[in-house]
């Protein structure tokens, strides 16, 4: 009998790995927001049928969004451009990250197909994010000499994986360097 547990855990933890826990569940949800060519987007909607690789950031960031950005993209390029993958960066600065800013963003990173940005009106995009809980504050803030109101925000580090049923079955630091190869080796798991 033991023999016969030794030769099955195998298996067991192999088909485990093919079914990751939910860690929670999208479908239901739905956010009525923009992409950066100013398209309405319906989210997690209009990705149904799709695995989802999502980070969360803002343009005015001092250091890791950038991060989180280049990871998207790395996964993105290492995979090859998947079609059953769509990546997207959703900005927790609605009021700074228009459409238009997103999408040059967007162009100075190179951004290519299947990655989309999003942002909408501020009521929509927080709700969203406290609905992946990903946490933002405003720390600090200046006034320039023109009345520009400057300011910088603290906030989750994060990347995370929807399944085709708009499910969050993985979640990550986001601005970690060897989080992209987790993430395929994760993708390449269940797809």
């Amino acid at each position: 009998m033991k023999n016969l547990i030794l030769l099955l855990l195998p298996l067991f933890i192999i088909s485990c790995g093919n079914h990751p826990e939910v860690i929670d569940d999208l479908g239901d949800a739905s956010f009525e927001l923009l992409n950066q060519d100013s398209v309405a987007v319906t989210f997690p909607d209009d990705f149904q049928g799709k695995y989802v690789v999502m980070g969360f950031i803002y343009t005015n960031c001092p250091d890791i969004c950038s991060l989180i950005t280049q990871n998207l993209m790395q996964i993105q390029q290492e995979m090859n451009y998947p079609d059953d993958v769509h990546f997207i960066a959703a900005t927790f600065d609605p009021e700074r990250d228009t459409p238009s800013v997103l999408k040059k963003y967007g162009e100075a990173f190179g951004v290519d197909r299947n990655f989309t940005f999003l942002t909408g009106d501020s009521a929509e995009v927080f709700t969203m994010m406290d609905s992946v809980r990903v946490r933002s504050q405003i720390s600090m803030t200046q006034t320039t000499d023109d009345g520009r109101e400057l300011y910088f925000i603290n906030h989750s580090d994060k990347i995370m994986v929807l399944d085709k049923q708009s499910r969050i079955i993985f979640e990550y630091g986001g601005s970690q360097p060897m989080i992209p190869n987790i993430v395929i080796e994760d993708l390449n798991k269940v797809r």
